[in-house]
């Protein structure tokens, strides 16, 4: 009989751990927001005249931003969207035009996530490649499109779509030398690509490879910026001057012109400041750290060949995992484990690792090895 009570007291002091600032959470790509961190910092861009007011998603802090990622992305302009979701959504509307074809990938979260929006809102239809994998390789795509104009009816394709890094892969990343063979393929066919890069500064600190070196490969490039800038809500739709203009028409037809959204814009502008040295420092200790933990008998740490900032935790045979996840806790070090989406725990690097030394860590973790051994 499963102790629900156990269970509930387990869900509540975890939550309560992901919220305290002196915790270290495996789980997401920025620093754990909270309630309090929120209004404090609310406050203080507020107190610094940070905090200028748009209509209806038009001016202030939100015209701000879109400048600001524009120029991080390298491209002529940008369009804040309330959600990623829209984002994609109607980048690719965009792009098809009357084509009604878009490929991607079947593990994207535009395939598996978003409710079969392409065809429901915009008569789009998605052709999957790639099942179970983290990308398509460009003679696959090139096998896609050759099919979809060589049937008995002509179905050509609109738009291609990217995700990179892949969420429901672990964070694997499509390998440049990829990127470049596919982007080279549709441009010589004259189909725009949109890349789906929630994630593109985890993808870019892996790689090594620059924010603009990626974005500059796409048509119109997508970036969550609650993800890890530290905002409740938000994304950016990014693109050519012509792409991007009446942009805001659409956004309001499919209801995401809100009436305020400077508040979620000034957070951002604020969470991006030392982002990238924050979050690159967060990574090189990581990689020291993991090192030395795939030291300790029955610990693993497993690096995916392609990967970004997300690594697989590998316990021995006599270890029970759950177990261990849970014993962590009392070092203030949370591991979720969504074991509906990944057979085995997965750790996020996020900035979240700087809160303790690494010698800390590894004291938790041989504690924690010990007791259960």
């Amino acid at each position: 009989m499963i102790n629900t009570t156990n269970q509930t007291d387990s869900a509540k002091r975890r939550s309560e751990l992901v919220r305290s600032p002196e915790s270290i959470v495996f789980s997401g790509d920025g620093e754990p927001q909270s309630p309090e961190s929120i209004i404090e910092r609310l406050n203080s861009l507020l107190a610094a005249g940070d905090l200028h007011p748009d209509a209806y998603s038009l001016g202030g802090s939100v015209e701000e931003f879109e400048r600001r990622m524009a120029d991080e992305l390298g491209k002529e302009a940008a369009i804040w969207m309330p959600t990623g979701t829209l984002a994609n959504q109607l980048a690719l509307r965009r792009h098809s035009g009357t084509n009604a074809r878009v490929v991607l990938q079947e593990q994207s979260h535009i395939y598996q996530d978003e409710g079969d929006a392409l065809a429901r809102l915009s008569g789009l239809n998605a052709i999957p490649l790639a099942k179970d994998k983290p990308y398509f390789t460009a003679t696959e795509l090139q096998e896609a499109l050759h099919r979809s104009v060589t049937g008995r009816v002509l179905n050509p394709v609109g738009a291609v779509s990217i995700e990179s890094p892949v969420r429901r892969q672990a964070g694997q990343v499509v390998p440049w030398g990829e990127i470049q063979s596919i982007t080279q393929l549709c441009k010589k066919m004259g189909i725009p690509v949109h890349l789906d890069g929630a994630r593109l500064y985890m993808m870019s600190a892996s790689t090594g490879i620059g924010i603009k070196e990626y974005s500059e490969l796409f048509d119109s490039v997508y970036v969550s910026t609650w993800k890890y800038f530290g905002s409740p809500f938000g994304a950016i739709l990014a693109g050519t001057s012509e792409f991007i203009e009446g942009m805001f028409h659409d956004r309001r037809m499919f209801g995401g012109g809100l009436p305020s959204g400077y508040m979620a814009t000034a957070l951002s502008l604020n969470g991006m400041d030392g982002f990238v040295d924050r979050f690159g420092e967060s990574l090189d200790k990581s990689k020291a750290l993991f090192a030395i933990l795939n030291k300790l008998p029955g610990i693993g740490i497993h690096q995916f060949e392609h990967g970004s900032n997300v690594f697989e935790l590998r316990l021995g045979d006599e270890i029970d995992t759950d177990q261990f996840v849970e014993s962590l806790l009392d070092f203030k070090i949370v591991i979720p484990w969504l074991k509906s989406e990944w057979p085995l725990p997965l750790l996020h690097v996020n900035s979240s690792m700087l809160r303790q030394t690494n010698d800390e860590i590894v004291k938790a973790f041989s504690s924690v090895l010990t007791a259960h051994s």
